[in-house]
Protein backbone atom coordinates (compact mmCIF):
# COMPACT_ATOMS: atom_id res chain seq x y z
CA UNK A 1 0.00 0.00 0.00
CA UNK A 2 1.22 3.77 -0.93
CA UNK A 3 1.11 6.12 2.51
CA UNK A 4 -2.14 7.24 0.71
CA UNK A 5 -3.80 4.56 0.47
CA UNK A 6 -3.14 3.85 4.30
CA UNK A 7 -4.40 7.00 4.69
CA UNK A 8 -7.88 6.26 3.16
CA UNK A 9 -8.28 2.92 4.83
CA UNK A 10 -7.33 4.80 8.00
CA UNK A 11 -10.69 6.99 6.94
CA UNK A 12 -12.73 3.82 5.81
CA UNK A 13 -12.33 2.35 9.26
CA UNK A 14 -12.75 5.15 11.15
CA UNK A 15 -9.66 4.92 13.47
CA UNK A 16 -8.23 7.32 15.21
CA UNK A 17 -4.48 7.13 14.52
CA UNK A 18 -1.98 5.56 11.76
CA UNK A 19 1.55 4.51 13.22
CA UNK A 20 4.20 3.93 10.78
CA UNK A 21 7.44 2.23 12.67
CA UNK A 22 10.13 0.68 11.09
CA UNK A 23 9.85 -3.28 12.32
CA UNK A 24 6.59 -3.27 12.60
CA UNK A 25 3.30 -3.35 10.03
CA UNK A 26 1.37 0.00 9.88
CA UNK A 27 -0.63 -0.14 12.86
CA UNK A 28 -4.44 1.56 13.62
CA UNK A 29 -6.22 2.59 16.51
CA UNK A 30 -9.69 1.45 16.41
CA UNK A 31 -12.27 2.12 19.68
CA UNK A 32 -8.68 2.79 22.05
CA UNK A 33 -7.11 -0.80 20.21
CA UNK A 34 -3.74 -0.75 17.92
CA UNK A 35 -4.74 -3.16 14.83
CA UNK A 36 -2.24 -4.15 11.92
CA UNK A 37 -3.41 -3.03 8.21
CA UNK A 38 -5.15 -5.86 6.94
CA UNK A 39 -2.64 -6.69 3.60
CA UNK A 40 0.72 -5.29 5.23
CA UNK A 41 3.67 -6.38 6.33
CA UNK A 42 6.62 -5.45 8.58
CA UNK A 43 8.00 -2.20 7.14
CA UNK A 44 11.91 -1.89 6.17
CA UNK A 45 13.67 1.90 7.54
CA UNK A 46 13.69 2.38 4.24
CA UNK A 47 10.02 2.28 3.86
CA UNK A 48 9.01 4.14 6.51
CA UNK A 49 11.38 7.00 5.23
CA UNK A 50 9.88 6.88 1.91
CA UNK A 51 6.24 7.41 2.93
CA UNK A 52 6.77 9.94 5.61
CA UNK A 53 9.50 12.21 3.73
CA UNK A 54 6.87 11.94 0.66
CA UNK A 55 4.73 13.95 2.92
CA UNK A 56 6.80 16.89 3.26
CA UNK A 57 7.56 19.93 1.42
CA UNK A 58 11.11 20.87 0.78
CA UNK A 59 10.70 23.54 4.30
CA UNK A 60 9.42 20.73 6.13
CA UNK A 61 11.96 18.20 5.18
CA UNK A 62 14.64 20.49 6.04
CA UNK A 63 12.90 21.69 9.52
CA UNK A 64 12.51 17.86 10.28
CA UNK A 65 16.16 16.78 9.85
CA UNK A 66 17.12 20.32 11.67
CA UNK A 67 14.83 19.05 14.78
CA UNK A 68 14.41 15.70 14.39
CA UNK A 69 10.47 16.04 14.79
CA UNK A 70 7.98 17.97 13.25
CA UNK A 71 4.21 18.74 13.53
CA UNK A 72 1.78 19.36 10.67
CA UNK A 73 -1.28 19.16 9.06
CA UNK A 74 -2.03 17.83 5.66
CA UNK A 75 -5.76 17.72 3.73
CA UNK A 76 -7.08 14.45 1.55
CA UNK A 77 -10.06 13.63 -0.23
CA UNK A 78 -10.69 11.38 3.17
CA UNK A 79 -9.97 14.41 5.59
CA UNK A 80 -7.31 16.14 7.69
CA UNK A 81 -4.43 14.32 9.62
CA UNK A 82 -2.61 15.79 11.96
CA UNK A 83 0.79 14.65 11.72
CA UNK A 84 3.73 14.02 13.84
CA UNK A 85 7.24 12.71 12.45
CA UNK A 86 10.07 11.46 14.56
CA UNK A 87 12.94 9.75 14.78
CA UNK A 88 13.19 5.97 16.74
CA UNK A 89 16.21 3.78 16.90
CA UNK A 90 17.80 5.58 14.20
CA UNK A 91 14.90 5.21 11.81
CA UNK A 92 12.16 7.72 10.92
CA UNK A 93 8.39 7.11 12.73
CA UNK A 94 4.96 8.97 12.25
CA UNK A 95 1.92 9.17 14.07
CA UNK A 96 -0.99 10.47 11.94
CA UNK A 97 -4.11 11.62 13.51
CA UNK A 98 -7.27 11.91 11.68
CA UNK A 99 -9.74 14.79 11.86
CA UNK A 100 -13.03 13.87 10.72
CA UNK A 101 -13.98 16.79 7.65
CA UNK A 102 -17.40 17.26 9.47
CA UNK A 103 -17.43 18.97 12.74
CA UNK A 104 -19.99 17.60 15.05
CA UNK A 105 -22.07 19.43 16.92
CA UNK A 106 -21.61 19.75 21.06
CA UNK A 107 -25.36 17.99 21.27
CA UNK A 108 -24.02 14.80 18.31
CA UNK A 109 -21.07 14.88 20.84
CA UNK A 110 -22.86 14.34 23.98
CA UNK A 111 -21.31 17.06 25.59
CA UNK A 112 -22.83 18.89 28.72
CA UNK A 113 -25.26 21.47 27.58
CA UNK A 114 -23.22 23.90 29.84
CA UNK A 115 -20.78 24.61 26.63
CA UNK A 116 -23.66 26.41 24.48
CA UNK A 117 -23.76 28.72 27.48
CA UNK A 118 -19.78 29.23 27.04
CA UNK A 119 -19.70 29.80 23.36
CA UNK A 120 -21.98 33.05 24.54
CA UNK A 121 -19.37 35.27 26.42
CA UNK A 122 -18.11 38.44 25.69
CA UNK A 123 -15.09 37.62 27.49
CA UNK A 124 -13.19 35.12 29.56
CA UNK A 125 -10.85 31.72 29.74
CA UNK A 126 -12.15 28.48 28.85
CA UNK A 127 -10.42 25.59 29.05
CA UNK A 128 -10.85 22.26 28.14
CA UNK A 129 -8.35 20.02 29.62
CA UNK A 130 -7.59 15.84 29.78
CA UNK A 131 -4.51 13.41 28.35
CA UNK A 132 -3.81 13.34 25.12
CA UNK A 133 -6.24 11.61 22.39
CA UNK A 134 -9.08 12.21 25.20
CA UNK A 135 -11.27 14.46 22.15
CA UNK A 136 -10.23 18.23 23.56
CA UNK A 137 -9.93 19.48 19.69
CA UNK A 138 -12.89 18.41 18.85
CA UNK A 139 -14.65 19.58 21.47
CA UNK A 140 -12.84 23.13 20.82
CA UNK A 141 -13.75 22.75 17.30
CA UNK A 142 -17.91 22.39 18.36
CA UNK A 143 -17.62 25.46 20.12
CA UNK A 144 -15.94 27.39 17.64
CA UNK A 145 -18.23 26.20 15.22
CA UNK A 146 -21.14 27.25 17.31
CA UNK A 147 -19.98 30.30 17.78
CA UNK A 148 -19.35 30.25 13.76
CA UNK A 149 -23.44 29.01 13.17
CA UNK A 150 -24.38 32.06 15.38
CA UNK A 151 -22.54 35.09 16.27
CA UNK A 152 -20.98 37.29 13.65
CA UNK A 153 -17.38 37.71 15.14
CA UNK A 154 -13.62 37.42 14.31
CA UNK A 155 -11.85 34.06 15.55
CA UNK A 156 -8.28 33.91 15.29
CA UNK A 157 -7.09 30.13 15.88
CA UNK A 158 -3.02 29.48 16.84
CA UNK A 159 -2.55 25.86 16.77
CA UNK A 160 0.33 23.56 16.34
CA UNK A 161 -0.91 22.05 13.41
CA UNK A 162 -4.32 23.58 11.98
CA UNK A 163 -6.26 20.58 12.91
CA UNK A 164 -10.10 21.11 11.58
CA UNK A 165 -11.10 23.77 8.78
CA UNK A 166 -14.05 25.41 9.37
CA UNK A 167 -16.88 26.33 6.78
CA UNK A 168 -17.94 29.94 5.85
CA UNK A 169 -20.63 31.04 8.41
CA UNK A 170 -21.36 34.11 10.51
CA UNK A 171 -17.94 34.92 11.77
CA UNK A 172 -14.75 35.24 10.28
CA UNK A 173 -11.97 32.70 11.03
CA UNK A 174 -8.24 33.50 10.38
CA UNK A 175 -6.09 29.86 11.59
CA UNK A 176 -3.07 30.18 12.33
CA UNK A 177 -0.29 27.24 12.11
CA UNK A 178 3.22 27.10 13.46
CA UNK A 179 5.73 27.31 10.53
CA UNK A 180 3.34 28.38 7.81
CA UNK A 181 2.18 31.31 9.24
CA UNK A 182 4.45 32.45 12.70
CA UNK A 183 7.48 31.74 13.48
CA UNK A 184 6.68 31.03 17.65
CA UNK A 185 3.92 30.74 19.73
CA UNK A 186 4.99 33.89 21.52
CA UNK A 187 5.53 36.07 18.25
CA UNK A 188 1.65 34.79 17.25
CA UNK A 189 -0.06 35.64 20.82
CA UNK A 190 2.02 38.95 20.97
CA UNK A 191 0.22 39.88 17.52
CA UNK A 192 -2.83 38.25 17.84
CA UNK A 193 -4.44 41.25 20.16
CA UNK A 194 -3.76 43.51 16.51
CA UNK A 195 -5.70 41.80 14.89
CA UNK A 196 -9.14 43.06 16.15
CA UNK A 197 -9.86 39.37 17.74
CA UNK A 198 -13.00 39.08 19.48
CA UNK A 199 -12.49 35.22 20.24
CA UNK A 200 -8.87 33.39 20.06
CA UNK A 201 -8.08 29.57 20.45
CA UNK A 202 -5.05 28.52 21.70
CA UNK A 203 -4.15 25.26 20.56
CA UNK A 204 -2.21 24.33 23.67
CA UNK A 205 -0.77 26.15 26.62
CA UNK A 206 2.87 24.69 26.54
CA UNK A 207 4.45 27.13 28.92
CA UNK A 208 5.42 29.99 30.80
CA UNK A 209 5.41 32.53 27.83
CA UNK A 210 2.12 30.95 26.37
CA UNK A 211 -0.16 30.80 29.43
CA UNK A 212 1.03 34.03 29.78
CA UNK A 213 -0.42 35.75 26.73
CA UNK A 214 -3.12 33.34 26.55
CA UNK A 215 -3.99 35.24 30.71
CA UNK A 216 -3.43 38.79 29.37
CA UNK A 217 -5.53 38.27 25.91
CA UNK A 218 -8.81 37.10 28.28
CA UNK A 219 -7.90 40.12 30.39
CA UNK A 220 -8.05 42.52 28.26
CA UNK A 221 -11.84 41.67 26.97
CA UNK A 222 -11.36 38.75 24.65
CA UNK A 223 -13.21 35.33 24.72
CA UNK A 224 -10.28 32.63 25.00
CA UNK A 225 -10.31 28.55 24.26
CA UNK A 226 -7.26 26.34 25.28
CA UNK A 227 -5.96 23.56 25.69
CA UNK A 228 -3.88 22.02 28.81
CA UNK A 229 -2.52 18.43 29.81
CA UNK A 230 -4.46 17.90 33.00
CA UNK A 231 -6.35 15.49 34.80
CA UNK A 232 -9.42 17.34 36.81
CA UNK A 233 -10.16 20.80 37.59
CA UNK A 234 -8.40 21.55 40.44
CA UNK A 235 -5.37 20.12 39.05
CA UNK A 236 -5.60 22.56 35.92
CA UNK A 237 -5.95 25.41 38.23
CA UNK A 238 -2.61 24.13 40.11
CA UNK A 239 -0.63 23.64 37.15
CA UNK A 240 -1.57 26.93 35.44
CA UNK A 241 -0.27 28.70 38.82
CA UNK A 242 3.20 26.39 39.47
CA UNK A 243 4.31 27.44 35.79
CA UNK A 244 4.83 30.84 37.45
CA UNK A 245 7.80 31.98 39.87
CA UNK A 246 7.07 32.15 43.01
CA UNK A 247 7.02 36.23 42.94
CA UNK A 248 4.47 36.03 41.06
CA UNK A 249 1.82 33.23 41.66
CA UNK A 250 -0.27 35.42 43.74
CA UNK A 251 -0.63 38.10 40.82
CA UNK A 252 -1.69 34.85 38.43
CA UNK A 253 -4.04 33.85 41.05
CA UNK A 254 -6.08 37.06 40.66
CA UNK A 255 -5.54 36.99 36.81
CA UNK A 256 -7.22 33.62 36.59
CA UNK A 257 -9.99 34.36 39.54
CA UNK A 258 -10.83 36.95 37.14
CA UNK A 259 -10.84 35.62 34.07
CA UNK A 260 -11.50 31.73 34.65
CA UNK A 261 -15.21 31.01 33.24
CA UNK A 262 -15.03 27.70 33.00
CA UNK A 263 -12.33 24.10 32.85
CA UNK A 264 -14.36 20.74 31.19
CA UNK A 265 -11.74 17.83 32.08
CA UNK A 266 -12.84 15.49 29.79
CA UNK A 267 -11.74 11.20 28.48
CA UNK A 268 -13.02 9.19 25.75
CA UNK A 269 -14.42 5.89 27.81
CA UNK A 270 -15.36 2.56 25.98
CA UNK A 271 -18.85 1.92 25.79
CA UNK A 272 -21.27 -0.72 26.34
CA UNK A 273 -22.45 -0.17 22.46
CA UNK A 274 -19.17 0.13 20.94
CA UNK A 275 -16.94 3.14 20.22
CA UNK A 276 -16.19 5.69 23.02
CA UNK A 277 -18.63 7.58 24.98
CA UNK A 278 -17.51 11.39 26.34
CA UNK A 279 -17.40 11.82 29.92
CA UNK A 280 -16.66 15.27 31.23
CA UNK A 281 -15.87 17.23 34.71
CA UNK A 282 -17.39 20.99 34.93
CA UNK A 283 -16.22 23.51 37.12
CA UNK A 284 -17.85 27.01 35.83
CA UNK A 285 -16.82 30.56 37.11
CA UNK A 286 -18.89 31.06 40.03
CA UNK A 287 -18.10 33.37 42.59
CA UNK A 288 -16.94 30.33 45.16
CA UNK A 289 -15.09 29.04 42.79
CA UNK A 290 -13.47 32.55 41.73
CA UNK A 291 -13.10 33.33 45.63
CA UNK A 292 -10.67 30.23 46.65
CA UNK A 293 -8.53 30.40 43.79
CA UNK A 294 -8.03 34.32 44.68
CA UNK A 295 -6.87 32.92 48.44
CA UNK A 296 -5.00 29.77 47.05
CA UNK A 297 -7.43 27.05 48.88
CA UNK A 298 -7.22 24.98 45.20
CA UNK A 299 -7.61 21.62 47.80
CA UNK A 300 -11.45 23.20 48.16
CA UNK A 301 -12.30 23.22 44.43
CA UNK A 302 -13.41 19.42 44.19
CA UNK A 303 -15.51 19.66 47.26
CA UNK A 304 -17.38 22.92 45.33
CA UNK A 305 -17.80 20.94 42.04
CA UNK A 306 -19.44 18.05 44.05
CA UNK A 307 -21.80 19.95 45.68
CA UNK A 308 -23.01 22.92 43.26
CA UNK A 309 -24.80 20.46 40.38
CA UNK A 310 -27.13 23.34 40.27
CA UNK A 311 -24.58 25.56 38.24
CA UNK A 312 -24.13 23.05 35.98
CA UNK A 313 -20.98 21.54 37.96
CA UNK A 314 -19.98 17.79 38.02
CA UNK A 315 -17.04 15.94 39.39
CA UNK A 316 -15.31 13.72 36.64
CA UNK A 317 -17.00 10.31 39.30
CA UNK A 318 -20.58 12.08 39.48
CA UNK A 319 -20.43 11.85 35.15
CA UNK A 320 -19.22 8.18 35.39
CA UNK A 321 -21.99 7.28 38.03
CA UNK A 322 -24.49 8.79 35.48
CA UNK A 323 -23.13 6.77 32.59
CA UNK A 324 -22.85 3.47 34.74
CA UNK A 325 -26.65 4.58 35.64
CA UNK A 326 -28.28 4.83 32.32
CA UNK A 327 -26.31 1.53 31.22
CA UNK A 328 -24.06 3.27 28.61
CA UNK A 329 -20.75 2.16 30.44
CA UNK A 330 -19.71 -0.65 32.75
CA UNK A 331 -19.28 -0.89 36.25
CA UNK A 332 -15.20 -1.83 35.73
CA UNK A 333 -14.89 0.59 33.17
CA UNK A 334 -15.79 3.03 35.34
CA UNK A 335 -13.63 2.58 38.03
CA UNK A 336 -10.34 2.37 36.03
CA UNK A 337 -11.62 5.77 35.06
CA UNK A 338 -12.33 7.33 38.21
CA UNK A 339 -9.53 9.92 39.86
CA UNK A 340 -11.71 9.02 43.39
CA UNK A 341 -12.84 5.28 42.80
CA UNK A 342 -14.39 5.20 46.17
CA UNK A 343 -16.71 8.17 45.54
CA UNK A 344 -17.75 6.44 42.15
CA UNK A 345 -18.75 3.17 44.15
CA UNK A 346 -20.97 5.75 47.07
CA UNK A 347 -22.70 7.30 43.96
CA UNK A 348 -23.73 4.27 42.43
CA UNK A 349 -25.01 2.51 45.62
CA UNK A 350 -26.70 5.78 46.59
CA UNK A 351 -28.87 5.42 42.93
Amino acid sequence: MSIQELLAETARLDASDLHIIAGFPPMLRISDQLHPVSGTTVLSPSQTEEYILALCTPERKELFLANKELDFSISTPQGRFRVNIYHQKGTVAGAFRHIPSTIRTIEALGLPKILYEFTKLRQGFVLVTGPTGEGKSTTLAAMIQHINETRGLHVITIEDPVEYVYPAGLSLISQREMHEDSHSWAVALRSVLREDPDVVLVGEMRDYETIAAALTIAETGHLVFATLHTNSASQTVDRIIDVFPEGQQQQIRYQIANTLEGVISQRLVPALSGGRLVICEVMTGIPAVRSIIRDGKTNQLDNVILTSSEYSMMTLEMSLAKAVIDGKISVEVASSYALRPEDLGRMIKRI
